[in-house]
């Protein structure tokens, strides 16, 4: 058994330390926000946050996690009140939606680095998170205008 620390909860898996975390949480703990999208940390749809910093828990091994944070969408905020979340509605920035928890995870990270962020500082964090339908522009303005309501609080 591996005990892993996810949305300030412990979770007692019983898997090989070498399975990658996104299975875990899927699998094992039932956080189902973490989506598969490629398998080999090239996409972002499976971006969670470990000890504060997005990791992409396809090819993180549980074994690599144990005694650290996790967080997942799921953890961000029980009731959609995170205002990344919040501007994500209010800028209606998913299509299918698949890659949105991903997107979210990595702006959360660059939010809590950057308060401002530029649209090159965006672009910049943003690109390793890919978007099948194209919203790009529709993530830049949301990311922006959770940088507003956050300097707001």
């Amino acid at each position: 058994m591996i005990t892993l620390n996810v949305n300030r909860k412990k979770y007692e898996v019983n898997v090989d330390p070498a399975t990658p975390l996104l299975w875990a949480l899927r699998d094992s703990i039932g956080l189902t926000g973490t989506k598969f999208g490629c398998g080999v940390a090239q996409c972002g749809a499976c971006t969670v946050h470990v000890n504060g910093e997005a990791a992409r828990s396809c090819v993180t091994p549980v074994s690599a996690v144990v005694g650290k944070d996790i967080t997942t969408i799921e953890g961000l905020s029980p009731d959609l009140g995170h205002p990344l979340q919040q501007a994500w509605i209010a800028e209606d920035v998913p299509q299918c939606g698949y890659c949105q928890s991903g997107q979210i995870m990595s702006a959360a990270v660059l939010l809590a680095h950057n308060p401002k962020p530029t649209d090159t500082d965006i672009d910049d964090v943003m690109t390793g998170n890919i978007c099948r339908c194209g919203t790009y522009n529709r993530i830049r303005r949301a990311i922006h205008h959770a940088a507003r309501m956050m300097a707001e609080k």
